[in-house]
This record gives C-alpha cells, structure tokens and sequence, in this order.
C-alpha cells in the first residue's frame, strides 16, 4: 500500500498519468531556484511540466537542435577515441596531472547486456572496488549511476568519463561549445556544471551503501571542451562546491515534500485527463490550480524551465519584482512589488521601519529622472 504522500502525489499527476522521470538535466534544474515551490511540487509527483505548460496555455519551446546534439555526440567520441587518447593529453597537458599509467573501462554496455539495471551493477563493482585499492582501472566511460528521487530511483547515464586520481574520483564534462582565450560562456559553464552536480551526487550515493565517505569524489568538475575556435579539445578545472550543496538540500526538500503537500488543498490537481464525456480539461480550471502553489519566478528560469513562461505572467500579474531579476530584488530588499516601490517613490505610500531608507533612495531617483524628463528634448527639438 502506498504512503500518504505518495498518494496524494499521484492525485496531483492525474492517477491515470504516466510519472515523468528526471534525469542529469531535470536535477540540475533543480538547483536553479531553489524557492520555487511549485516547482518542487510538481517534480516530486513526477507531472509533465511541458504538458502542464502547453495545457494552460503557455507552451515553453525547450530542447536542443539536432545539429547541437550531432555536434555535442562528434565531440564526445572524438574525445574518447582510441582509448580516450584525446582526453589523456588534456589531462596530462593542459591540466597537469601526472597519469603515468591508464586502465580504461567501457561501460556502455556489460557483456553485451545494456539494461541500466546491470550496467548500474557492474559500475558499483568497478568502482567501489577501485575506492578500496583493489582495482586497477582509472578511467570509466559512460558509468551508470542511480539516484532516489521522492522514493523512486533515477539512473543517471554521464556524457562523460570518471576517473580517478590519488584517492579521490572526478567528473569529467565533455561539451562542444568553446574555450576561447581560457573563457567560455559564464551560463553554459554553469548549466554544465549544475548538470556535472547530479552526477556528483549520485556517485557519492553508490559508494556511500559500501561505507565510503564523500571525500572520495571531488567537487571539483573537469570540463573539456574545445579551445579557441579549432576542435582540438583543452581542459579547464571548475569549483562545484555550491552548487552541489544546494543541489542536496533541493534533494532533500523532495524528500520531506509531505509537509508542502499539508499546505496544499485536499482536492488539488494537475490532471489533464479528459472528463467523463470525453471533454478536456478547462485551460482556465488548471491555471487555477496552479495559482493554489506558491512560484517563484526569476528571468533565468526561461533558460531551464518548462513552466518559466506561465510563471512569468502570474508575476506579471501580481506586479512582482522578481520579472525584473535577482539584482534589482535584492536592491530593494523588503520591497515585494513594483506597485510598492512606485508608491514609495511618489511618496504617496507611507513606508513602514524598515523601508525608510529605501523609500528615501526611490524618492532621489523618482526626482532626478523627472528632472531629467523634463530637459530633455521632445520629437521635432534640437538643442
């Protein structure tokens, strides 16, 4: 019989409802807005946030092209090729790490048999074995990972190679886009570190049921790529450390997601099954629904979130601050809405002991662009 939880989790899916599973990508989403509650909600009961999105109408155009994907898998094997010469020389070159000698393990498949199942199997082997001593192997190529998630076990396949330096394992990230001048693009570098995260995790997860602790693999990310504007791969360290951490506590807070669920109403749902006479769903009834989950919204969440665009027209709506971004939200701190802040700035909105100061600032910038305003030229002047 199924928990409470887990129950109510189903009835806010839609019973009826095929659960959604994450992956490296869904997890590191995950890290990207830790507040969002609705969020939280509908990852843990495993809903079809595209379908949610599109249902209510605002579908959220999410995916890679094909050639991206293409470009990404011809790095990948060219990276990987002949026993990962490529990505030994990066190693050895450009990072400086002394490899004198290599043990190399595919794990793509295991005597032919590809089911996650047994591939999961035979990494923890490999590589628990390696963390006592007892193995030879350095490097590992496609390790099958597993991750519970609200209950459910997640595997994680990496797009990338395991190895193993000293004591401790690292995780490689192999992306095709570059690194010019020894800098990538800031969110690129980000979204793969946070994807990187996932994998961290769930590693740590495996060989933590052998007892060995977390210090056996590195939060530090190796990300190869390709330098400058040539396909010839270089390699660059990446301090994961943060994002790890918030990552574990999003974890966790799916895991303890009964005491959101308390907060919710009894008859909640996203179900988008047909009714009785075969009629869809209201798009209106589920906006509603919706509106009963407390969201946060940030502009970045349009970068790795299927709800991002219905998100963004509730904050709309209520006039939030959080359309405008993380710096101006922390700026005006204690101020929730831009009808607030313009009250504030009119002075027609009294300010309460902690926004005196603000309110102070608003009103100086309020006065400076209505001077400003007003010597400026109008259509037809010249000065």
């Amino acid at each position: 019989m199924k928990a409470a939880p887990e129950r109510r989790l189903d009835a806010l899916r839609g019973p009826a409802t095929p659960r959604v599973n994450h992956n490296a990508r869904t997890l590191a989403a995950l890290e990207n807005n830790p507040r969002c509650a609705l969020r939280a909600v509908l990852d843990a009961s495993g809903a079809d946030k595209s379908a949610i999105a599109a249902h209510a109408g605002y579908p959220a155009p999410f995916g890679q092209s094909s050639f991206a994907i293409a470009r990404g898998n011809a790095f990948e094997a060219m990276v990987k090729a002949n026993g990962c010469a490529e990505l030994l020389r990066v190693l050895r070159e450009t990072l400086r790490l002394t490899l004198p000698e290599v043990g190399y393990q595919d794990l793509n498949d295991v005597g032919g048999d590809g089911r996650s199942e047994t591939r999961h199997t035979r990494t923890a082997q490999l590589l628990t074995a390696a963390a006592r001593g007892r193995g030879s192997d350095t490097l590992y190529d496609h390790p099958m990972l597993r991750l519970v998630v609200g209950g459910l076990p997640v595997f994680l396949e990496p797009d990338l190679v395991a190895f193993r330096i000293g004591d401790r394992f690292h995780i490689v990230e192999i992306k095709s886009f570059p690194i010019i001048d020894g800098q990538a693009d800031p969110a690129q570098v980000r979204s793969a570190t946070t994807q990187a995260c996932a994998y961290i995790i769930a590693l740590r997860a495996m060989l933590a049921d052998d007892g060995i602790g977390p210090d056996a693999v590195s939060e530090t990310i190796v990300l190869v790529a390709p330098k400058d504007f040539t396909n010839r791969p270089t390699g660059a360290f990446v301090d994961a450390r943060k994002q790890v951490a918030t990552l574990t506590r999003q974890l966790d807070r799916i895991e303890r997601i009964g005491d959101l669920l308390e907060l919710l109403p009894d008859d909640l749902t996203f179900d988008l099954a047909d009714d009785a006479a075969g009629r869809p769903r209201p798009a209106q009834e589920l906006a509603d629904a919706l509106d009963q989950v407390p969201a946060t919204y940030f502009p970045d969440c349009l970068n790795h979130c299927e709800m991002a665009f219905y998100c963004r027209s509730r904050a709309r709506d209520d006039r939030s601050l959080d359309v405008l971004g993380p710096a101006v939200r922390e700026h005006l701190g204690g101020i929730d809405t831009a009808t607030m802040a313009l009250g504030l700035a009119r002075g027609t909105l009294t300010p309460n002991d902690d926004q005196i100061e603000m309110a102070a600032a608003l009103r100086h910038a309020a006065r400076l662009r209505a001077e400003l305003t007003a010597s400026a030229p109008t259509a037809g002047e010249t000065r």
